[in-house]
């Protein structure tokens, strides 16, 4: 996958980076990730409920981890929305763990802020760990779900 860096233009950045970085979260292949520094800035920060860092390679190892441990990891993008210098997803992440026949599901949406020459600074995503992922082990899932009744009662 081969992405072109898009013309700068500061009244709306962020339409014209979307369909770059829709494109490659959707299409996203371990080879795809030396991409990464057409699309996100040298010292960009990436924060997720698991991590928080900042620079492309600290971000590329956040992918390597999740290449390393899923089995064909992709994302949907459901919708979108940009304007200025910022953007808004909400996605599917579908994946298998690794030697696991079931699919998983994670629901989410992920805040972009771009500069002024479209490239990624800021890459906030939000999910419900616990709703999205921890529910779905089997013991600790049994004991979050009753702790959630508890609290809903």
């Amino acid at each position: 996958m081969s992405v072109t860096p898009m013309p700068s233009s500061r009244t709306d950045v962020a339409h014209q980076a979307m369909p770059l970085i829709v494109a490659f979260f959707e299409n996203l292949k371990e080879e795809d990730l030396s991409e990464l520094a057409r699309l996100y800035a040298r010292e960009a920060r990436f924060k997720d409920p698991f991590n928080e860092v900042q620079g492309l390679l600290a971000i590329d190892a956040i992918f390597q981890h999740m290449f390393q441990t899923l089995d064909l990891p992709h994302f949907v993008v459901k919708e979108r929305m940009a304007q200025g210098q910022q953007a808004f997803l909400t996605w599917d992440f579908r994946f298998r763990f690794k030697g696991q026949p079931n699919w998983q599901t994670i629901h989410g949406a992920t805040r972009l802020q771009f500069d002024a020459q479209g490239l990624v600074i800021e890459h906030r995503d939000y999910w419900d760990a616990a709703e999205e992922l921890y529910e779905k082990l089997p013991v600790l899932g049994t004991l979050l779900r009753w702790l959630k009744r508890r609290v809903m009662s």
